[in-house]
């Protein structure tokens, strides 16, 4: 059985932080084919993130200016890997929101507030994909590493013209109740052995 594998980055690195892991290109190499079970043939590997913000922008107390920098090496790297493709989206500054609310009744200071990002783009290329391989045929099962019922039109579509859906969880991950309607099996996994 013909399968790829879909990896919805910013939901990985959220779970793998949490449980202590490190989600370098090494660690999602071992993500991505721990995930292929032994009577899966695999075509490809699509990981979807954004780089790093690079930017200046206004501090919302002192108005001072801050400049975000970052490297999006990691993400050529692991585009390097066999079987890997890597299909980026935007990371977008959205401003600043408090670290805690309620906001204490004090003269509040830029270290008060953090910074607000948002990944435009990732859920309609995951979708675009998964349409994709309904449309050729040329996988019989999309083995997918998602939270997030944005995908969910895309997961009953490739159900209909009869691809395989397998929902990856991992411990202590609580999954939406409606992923699992929209998919065929839900395959539970544990961290990979570094």
């Amino acid at each position: 059985m013909r399968a790829s594998v879909l990896i919805d980055g910013g939901h990985l690195r959220v779970l793998s932080r949490k449980a202590g892991f490190s989600c370098d290109p090494e660690f999602i190499e071992a993500v991505a084919h721990g995930r292929v079970a032994p009577d899966e043939e695999l075509l490809r590997i699509l990981y979807y993130d954004c780089a790093p913000f690079v930017g200046t922008v206004k501090l919302p107390v002192s108005g001072n200016h801050k400049e975000f920098t970052a490297s999006d090496a990691w993400l050529r790297r692991l585009a390097t890997k066999d079987q890997f493709a890597v299909r980026r989206g935007v990371l977008k500054f959205r401003g600043f929101k408090p670290r805690h609310i309620p906001i204490a009744p004090q003269e509040l200071t830029d270290d008060d507030f953090k910074p607000d990002f948002e990944q435009k783009g990732v859920d309609m290329r995951i979708g675009l994909d998964i349409a994709n391989y309904a449309a050729t045929r040329s996988v019989d099962r999309i083995v997918l590493v998602t939270g997030d019922t944005n995908c969910l039109p895309a997961m009953k579509h490739a159900r209909i013209n009869g691809l395989q859906i397998v929902l990856v969880s991992f411990p202590d991950q609580r999954i939406a109740e409606e992923l699992l309607w929209h998919s065929d099996f839900q395959r539970r996994v544990a961290w990979p052995v570094r």
